[in-house]
């Protein structure tokens, strides 16, 4: 017993360690964000930007000591004030939001929250979907219909991947689906609700590879989720290039699709 407690002392305080050292790293870090900020030189911020690279492939090789979830809520909140930083990101771009999600979900591969932020911030930000792609993919893996809550909504994230970002029709039909058939075994509302909009857009998508309701339909979902402004923004722009319409209503964007396909 005592040699037990030792160990997980032991195991404990390395992990402290461990997270303390990654906090150190963060020091340097906020003092060269502070700088850049109150320069917004680009060559600063470029600097910055292969800091925090140099920053997450040192946290790939990390490890948790058991502290898995902690250390991917720990890499999401850093996310989230790298994705937060309107200016900087206007200057340096979106291109690292892979990488942290490449260590929260090796981590965490159960963080639904973090495959709709990986799936915007990576696939209408950075410009990678198959990236975001390839990552979702692999945290599949470690999912089933049950787990966790609501885990058919990232079968759902990577088909609208797949068809507005790739143009594989054919992929994102198989996604769909799949959302629909990991939805329809739950009795509640929501889930039968998004059972029922994924099977329909795979229906389009079998009728008509190029479907314009399906494209609609996808970017009706990016709509009802969309983390920020311009998401939404976007999304609501490539409905009514596709012929659709979105009304605002007391109870939400009601759309309203093209009479013809």
């Amino acid at each position: 017993m005592l040699g037990l407690s030792r160990q997980i002392i032991g195991t404990s305080l390395i992990s402290c360690l461990c997270f303390m050292g990654v906090g150190c790293l963060q020091l340097p870090r906020m003092q060269k964000l502070i700088s850049a900020k109150q320069t917004f030189s680009q060559s600063a911020l470029e600097a910055e930007e292969k800091l925090e690279k140099s920053r997450l492939n040192l946290l790939k090789k990390v490890p948790a000591f058991g502290f898995d979830n902690v250390f991917a809520n720990w890499v999401y909140l850093n996310f989230a004030q790298y994705f937060g930083d309107d200016e900087v990101r206007a200057k340096t771009g979106y291109a690292l939001s892979p990488e942290y999600f490449e260590i929260i979900l090796k981590h965490d591969p159960r963080f639904q929250l973090a495959y709709l932020s990986l799936s915007s911030s990576t696939s209408i930000y950075a410009g990678m979907p198959e990236r975001s792609i390839s990552i979702t993919e692999r945290g599949l893996k470690s999912l089933n219909p049950w787990v966790p809550k609501g885990s058919y909504y990232i079968w759902r994230y990577k088909g609208i991947d797949e068809l507005l970002f790739l143009g594989n029709s054919q992929a994102a039909k198989k996604s769909l689906q799949t959302a629909a058939d990991w939805a329809k075994k739950h009795p509640d509302k929501e889930s039968q609700m998004s059972a029922g909009l994924s099977q329909n857009t795979a229906n389009f998508l079998s009728r008509n590879p190029n479907s314009k309701l399906a494209q609609i339909s996808a970017w009706t979902m990016v709509l009802q989720n969309g983390v920020d402004k311009e998401t939404q923004k976007r999304a609501i722009l490539a409905i009514q290039a596709l012929g659709g319409e979105v009304v605002q209503t007391p109870q939400g964007n009601q759309i309203k699709f093209p009479q013809k396909d």
